[in-house]
């Protein structure tokens, strides 16, 4: 697993490092970290010899760190040049650096480029881009390569502009606020803004530089961020000895005569988990058998019989028999996924007795709206933190679906998946992830492991399902069961 600190915990980790190492250590070990990953962007394009680089420049450290790395390009025969964008403050070993290898300085942007470095602002900057960086920014979505082709960017520890502790992104009118990269060179750690919140995608693609960070990294992370090396840890293994009970039987009380899908899509999600047996209480059980003659189904959560988890409320409607369906899944002493329509039931607080008097976990799985009706504001730039509030009120481990999916703990722990993508912007995909993660609470995984497992191998799902053309909830659930299969066994 992989972790993302925040900007004071990786200051007082430089400082601790730096002061047991030769001055400027630290910034050669970036440069020389950075030029080597922008030489291999245009070894794709033509190589480094011959090739022209734009240096967006400014203050402090960040402008070093691209003003040295600039140097090293050129002495590799590159065509160095850099737009100072705070000249007063420029770093002046670096340009010194750069000068005495042949690059020169620009007063504007460049007819065509091979490569953009974004130096302007680095882990110190918040607000977004002001002038005249922002209207720098806006321009270089008409700078060429050689080749006739959209110039790519490396953005230099972070995009410019993002707010590094948050993954927020700030909106300005008119310009930019910040700066979309296609690969994200980050020093000794990864910061929040890479990982989580509307600034992870602007990151493209990111390269870790070790600088020699790692033990000097005291704090918790901020973030957490899980790999298939982890689901693969807490996948549950099968023993000989293993029947359909000892594997963790789920229930689901999901869908209804109106929404029946709901409840089909939910238990595909479950039918693709680890669970040996699944158990379905609702008005679409005629749909469900049709589609899954091995699910025992009843018609009331009470007539379910016995499980070790319950899913609840995709599709189960907001009337009175639905509220009393989730007073029952609520009572049993076992984990809960709480669901869509169950969110919905949980809004005027008339439940926050029976929430508050469980002992067994709850996993709540909101999207944005839900988020708002929950909390009274919306989740905000701060995803992480929107998270952890909402856990915290509601004693849930809560998973705040979105392009980077967060997971957050009541103890105040958040991970985030990595594995997301727009196309699973359609309507039913969360009714699959919810069945899939009461497949994995039902074995009795931890519920933070269970929800960040199944995001992952939802998302991962959400991906294979898109090579096959425009995506259903349906292809989802089918396509877990080939994603899920490259678990080893």
């Amino acid at each position: 697993m992989r972790s993302a600190w925040r900007v004071a915990d990786v200051r007082a980790a430089e400082g601790a490092l730096m002061a047991t190492v030769p001055d400027g250590t630290l910034m050669r070990r970036a440069a020389g970290g950075l030029a080597g990953h922008c030489a291999r962007v245009l070894a794709d394009r033509g190589g480094v010899y011959g090739s022209r680089v734009l240096l967006l420049v400014g203050s402090g450290d960040n402008g070093g760190d691209t003003l040295y790395a600039g140097a090293r390009l050129a002495g590799r025969g590159a065509a160095v040049q850099a737009l100072l964008l705070s000249p007063e403050r420029a770093h002046p070993g670096g340009l010194a650096a750069l000068r005495s290898a042949g690059g020169r300085l620009c007063a504007g942007l460049p007819d065509r480029a091979d490569l953009v470095l974004d130096g302007i602002v680095g882990i110190g900057g918040s607000g977004g881009l002001r002038e005249p960086a922002a209207r720098v920014v806006a321009g270089l979505a008409g700078l060429t390569d050689r080749a006739g082709k959209r110039t790519p960017v490396v953005s230099v520890d972070v995009p410019s502009g993002v707010e590094v502790d948050t993954g927020g992104v700030p909106r300005p009118a008119g310009l930019p606020g910040t700066v979309t990269a296609d690969v994200t060179v980050t020093f000794g750690c990864l910061k929040p803004a890479l990982v989580v919140g509307p600034a992870a995608p602007r990151a493209g693609r990111v390269e870790l530089v070790d600088i020699g960070l790692g033990r000097w990294l005291r704090a918790d992370p901020a973030v957490r961020v899980t790999e298939w090396s982890d689901v693969v840890e807490w996948w549950p293994r099968l023993g000989p000895e293993e029947e359909k009970y000892s594997r963790g039987v789920v229930g689901l009380a999901t869908g209804s005569a109106t929404y029946p899908g709901a409840a089909v899509l939910s238990v595909g999600g479950a039918v693709a988990g680890p669970t040996g047996m699944i158990r379905y209480a609702g008005g679409a059980r005629a749909e469900v058998l049709r589609r899954y003659p091995s699910v025992v189904a009843a018609e009331r959560v009470t007539d379910a019989g016995r499980v070790q988890a319950w899913v609840c409320g995709s599709g189960l409607g907001t009337g009175p028999e639905a509220a009393t369906e989730l007073r029952c899944v609520l009572a049993a002493p076992v984990p809960v996924v709480l669901d869509a329509d169950a969110l919905t039931l949980l809004v005027d607080g008339s439940m926050a007795e029976r929430l508050r008097g469980r002992d067994a976990p709850i996993v709540i799985t909101p999207h944005d709206r839900e988020y708002a009706r929950l909390a009274g504001e919306e989740p905000g730039g701060d995803r992480v933190g929107a998270a952890l509030r909402l856990a915290t009120w509601t004693n849930a481990v809560v998973l705040l679906k979105g392009d980077r999916t967060v997971v957050a703990t009541p103890d105040g722990r958040a991970f985030a998946n990595p594995t997301g993508t727009p196309a699973l912007a359609t309507g039913g995909t969360g009714d699959v992830l919810a069945g899939l993660l009461g497949s994995l609470l039902a074995t009795g995984l931890a519920p933070e492991r269970a929800a960040a497992a199944a995001a992952y191998l939802h998302g991962l799902a959400g991906q294979e399902a898109v090579r096959q053309g425009p995506v259903t909830a349906a292809d989802v659930a089918a396509a877990l069961r080939p994603v899920i299969a490259r678990l080893p066994r």
